[in-house]
């Protein structure tokens, strides 16, 4: 393990992925018991990309989402007891119901918001990246998204702008290599999506998603060059959904190309596989460090899904406060 992290550092970097990973499968509980309406795109099998980014970013830096946000949020330190809530649709939750799974938006921590829209969200964070290059602020935007989002007018035109005022802002591409059922592969000529950022005159990076350490030491050099005023990079993500597009998807359509796909890229595993390196190349480490972070994580889980089931749902009477036509 690279010795230029701290101890602090390390085990971050794990319990953020530990904490995203098992706030998921609780969501996915939720929705195997009828307890959610709609649905929800988990992150499970990414955690090491918002983990990776987020880490490289001040508190008073902003975070542009997808339909597939949870992660993010979570790495951003948003309450977990707020998002369940919000994703059972109840009062407690971050936009009081209203919302649900891929539009939590939780403003102090700078989060604009999860957008169910396909690249949706780019222009959002652009936008973000514009203001604090107005006021002088020094602040940094990052918007996630898909890979199918990269072939969405919003991206291109999104990095255009940017590129061309040179705004402080990182686009990172989660490839995890389908949009729904679409294999990317199969719709673009681009063997690397980051390779676009040629034609805007930018960096682009290609990063193993897997390796949360990978991912921060790209998004530091992004978020640095950005907040020296040179203007964005576009962060490449190689990665893997362990669950279909939404939790109600199978997914099938995934061994059309491959029938041990899925299996290898699970042997993968950003989380487990973190976890035996700390415990196998950091002296500073030990399992004690490790199972506390777990064990309080546990609690914490247990505390939100407690919290977001003895939540009010909203009173019809508010059916339309906060809502903007």
């Amino acid at each position: 393990m690279n010795s230029k992290f701290s101890k602090v550092q390390l085990l971050g970097f794990y319990e953020v992925m530990y904490r995203t990973r098992r706030f998921e499968e609780e969501v996915f509980e939720f929705y195997k018991k009828g307890m959610m309406p709609g649905l929800a795109h988990l992150y499970l099998g990414e955690e090491a990309i918002a983990a990776g980014v987020c880490a490289a970013l001040d508190e008073t830096d902003y975070i542009g989402s997808s339909h597939r946000g949870h992660g993010h949020l979570v790495a951003r330190g948003a309450r977990l007891d707020r998002m369940m809530a919000e994703i059972l649709g109840k009062k407690d939750g971050y936009c009081k119901g209203k919302g649900g799974s891929m539009h939590i938006l939780a403003m102090d921590k700078g989060i604009l918001g999860a957008n169910g829209i396909v690249g949706g969200g780019i222009p959002i964070a652009t936008g973000a990246a514009y203001a604090a290059k107005y006021k002088g602020t020094k602040q940094v935007a990052v918007s996630f998204f898909g890979d199918a989002a990269s072939n969405e007018g919003t991206f291109h035109e999104s990095v255009n702008m940017a590129a061309a005022w040179q705004l402080p802002v990182i686009y990172v591409i989660e490839n995890n290599l389908y949009g729904i059922s679409v294999d990317i592969r199969d719709v673009t000529n681009t063997e690397n999506l980051a390779d676009r950022a040629k034609a805007y005159g930018i960096p682009g990076t290609v990063v193993d998603g897997m390796d949360v350490v990978a991912v921060f030491e790209a998004a530091s050099k992004a978020v640095k060059r950005a907040r020296d005023g040179k203007g964005p990079t576009i962060i490449e993500c190689k990665s893997y959904r362990w669950q279909g597009h939404h939790v109600g998807d199978p997914g099938e359509y995934r061994s059309r190309r491959n029938k041990d796909e899925k299996e290898q890229w699970m042997k993968r595993c950003p989380v487990k596989n973190y976890r035996a390196r700390l415990l196998s190349e950091s002296d500073a480490v030990d399992e004690s460090d490790v199972v506390g972070i777990e064990n309080a994580v546990e609690e914490e889980i247990k505390y939100a899904v407690r919290f977001a089931v003895d939540s009010p749902y909203p009173d019809a009477k508010d059916a339309f406060t906060d809502v903007f036509v």
